[in-house]
């Protein structure tokens, strides 16, 4: 049994918790590979809004196994809080979600050492959500982290070594800080993480695929973000790829199946750094009004722009994208004209392929006809206007791969599937 992949293939904020939660009942089991609470994914059905930051977006579906895995960075606190939201309407938890021993913890003061280090940038800073990211992952690489199978062994001793050491780089950075609430409630969250199965999560998937399960798995942020293979250094501090889902969760390549790339029909990024089609007119504001494009986790405003095909095809490859998957069509129905970027303009040159560094890039647009057309009321692919249909098609020609899903709402029940390949 294969393992199939879903990831964002943009700066993130492409709709990928919505896509799993429509892709679930196909699956077995749902896993998380890397990220923590800093990505949020908003998911809507039967009138009611959910926002999912840790927690795999299969919870929804009661018979599913939903399993954070060893890539992930897990903060005790913001679990807890999202995880008793989502019984409070009624989803038992306990029972569907194991939660990776080699997960990262996200300790308060990696909270407190990602706001001192933003603020000793200055004007050079990244952008982070402050939710301790960044510090956690560079514990885990200097081989200095706390994991959440430590919970069961010498748990006290650990966390104090790792505190001490993060006071003594906050001591020489001159922050000023209180940790007592963050403390206070980073405990809370640790006994609460105990109610729930502790797994080797390794073994488990592998051994799910071994009984021929079918897994999915659930990337966060998006491909342009990726530690090594995003707009450096205005990235998160994973692997996004399809790659992360190897070493996030112990699945060798060959286990590897379908891997779905998702999309806007336009593009976002929020926080710093470049970004080539960024629009800084009225056109952005509309998209960006029309599309709610506000952070669901920091609720920040998004930066908003045309869709980057030089950037889209870049992640493609790197991904091995088979099937691509385009949210938020609904957001350009009303736009006569719509454009795309199929090329970069550096130093006078025309150029079609991701350079090293994309700061000041010009991009090269072609114009398209808009459909003008509300898409939120199409119920099959045969509904569809015939500007949607060139768009769509002139996306496929341009990226070489299928647009096989296409959202047409915010809902669950507005994803459309065009075409079933044999």
């Amino acid at each position: 049994m294969k393992v199939d992949i879903l990831l964002g293939l943009q700066w993130g904020d492409e709709g990928k918790g919505k896509v799993v939660d429509v892709l679930t009942p196909r699956y077995d089991v749902v896993a998380r590979f890397q990220g923590g609470p800093n990505a949020g994914h908003t998911l809507e059905f039967e009138g009611q809004k959910y926002v999912l930051r840790s927690i795999p977006s299969g919870i929804f579906q009661g018979d599913k196994v939903n399993i954070i895995g060893n890539g992930v960075v897990l903060d005790p606190a913001l679990f807890k809080a999202e995880a008793e939201a989502l019984e409070a309407s009624g989803h038992n938890l306990k029972e569907r979600l194991h939660i990776s021993k080699k997960a990262h913890l996200i300790l308060p003061t990696h909270r407190i050492l990602d706001a001192a280090y933003e603020a000793a940038k200055g004007d050079a800073k990244v952008g982070t959500t402050g939710k301790g990211i960044g510090p956690t992952y560079t514990d885990k690489i200097s081989r200095n982290g706390v994991r959440v199978g430590d919970i069961l062994h010498d748990f006290d001793k650990k966390y104090a070594a790792a505190k001490a050491r993060h006071e003594q780089i906050l001591k020489s950075l001159n922050y000023e800080y209180d940790l007592t609430e963050l403390e206070k409630a980073w405990f809370e969250g640790i006994e609460y993480l105990k109610q729930f199965r502790f797994v080797d999560s390794e073994h488990e998937i592998n051994g799910l695929l071994s009984e021929g399960k079918s897994v999915l798995c659930e990337g966060a942020q998006g491909t342009m973000l990726d530690i090594d293979f995003g707009s450096y250094p205005f990235v998160t501090s994973s692997n996004t790829v399809c790659a992360g889902a190897c070493t996030g969760l112990g699945i060798a390549p060959n286990k590897i199946g379908e891997v779905y790339g998702i999309f806007k029909a336009y593009c976002t990024r929020v926080g710093a750094g470049p970004f080539p089609t960024e629009l800084f007119d009225k056109t952005g504001d509309q998209i960006c009004t029309l599309g709610h494009e506000f952070g669901s986790v920091t609720g920040r405003k998004r930066r908003c722009g045309w869709i980057d095909l030089v950037a889209l095809k870049y992640a493609i490859m790197v991904d091995g994208v088979t099937k691509l998957i385009m949210m938020k069509s609904d957001v350009l129905d009303s736009f006569e004209t719509i454009k795309a970027c199929v090329a970069y303009k550096v130093n006078g040159e025309e150029i079609d392929y991701f350079p090293f560094d994309i700061e000041g890039v010009e991009p090269v647009y072609v114009e398209l006809p808009g459909w003008q057309t509300d898409m939120t009321k199409m119920q099959s692919e045969d509904e569809f206007p015939e500007e949607f249909n060139a768009y769509l098609s002139f996306l496929e020609e341009q990226l070489g791969v299928p647009v096989k899903i296409v959202s047409v709402g915010p809902d669950r029940e507005q994803t459309i599937e065009r075409y079933t390949e044999e």
